[in-house]
């Protein structure tokens, strides 16, 4: 997503789909929208640039050329990865097409390798915080926020994702209401996070599973 902005899709109001959801786009929508496409001549390689995606056939359904489309450019950009190992915007924007697939283990290490060439990216942090959640690491997740929010104190997106990781992951509910009360001064009037709020408070009410 830039996903600098876990806020890039719309939000579902259904619990199982927020607390399945790695948040493509709760958590990441969460995120802002990731680089679509990274600019010519990127730092890392000088005078290189990832490859453009394919466009992709006529006819089919939209929605299995859009999978055929983003699956080429997966294997593209794989290559130009490898012949590029330094290239941030190549990194990222492989890293973003696991991510969309949650593919969390190959994001992981591609959001990882992009850290160390660009370690302040906040949109980044976040989007591996995601990343952790997807895995099942919590406290790495919640500890990514955390990085972010150092970094940019208002960077709402990963004061989301933590309200998630403590509402729906850990039922940690008053870590999860304190997250929710910063938001709304960051967010007034955001519907995601109202939408959240009334999740979570659901959840709060439900009996044991």
């Amino acid at each position: 997503m830039n996903k600098d902005n876990l806020i890039a899709a719309v939000f579902g109001i259904l619990l199982g789909f927020i607390a399945g959801y790695l948040l493509h786009e709760v958590m990441a929508s969460r995120q802002p929208p990731r680089f679509a496409a990274a600019a010519p001549g990127v730092a890392g390689t000088p005078g290189a640039a990832p490859p453009a995606a394919a466009a992709p056939q006529s006819g089919g359904s939209p929605d299995l050329a859009a999978a055929q489309a983003a699956q080429q450019e997966m294997q593209q950009l794989e290559q130009f990865v490898q012949e590029n190992p330094d290239n941030p915007e190549a990194l990222r924007r492989l890293a973003d097409l696991n991510f969309d697939q949650q593919r969390w283990s190959q994001a992981r290490g591609l959001y990882e390798r992009f850290l160390k060439l660009k370690p302040d990216d906040v949109g980044v942090i976040s989007d591996l915080g995601v990343v952790y959640r997807g895995l099942g690491l919590h406290q790495e997740a919640l500890n990514q926020f955390d990085e972010a929010q150092r970094l940019e104190p208002g960077h709402w997106q990963s004061r989301f994702n933590k309200a998630i990781v403590f509402g729906f992951d850990l039922k940690q509910y008053d870590d999860a209401q304190r997250e929710l009360a910063e938001l709304q001064k960051l967010q007034p009037g955001n519907p995601d996070v109202a939408r959240l709020a009334a999740e979570i408070e659901k959840a709060k009410g439900a009996p044991p599973a």
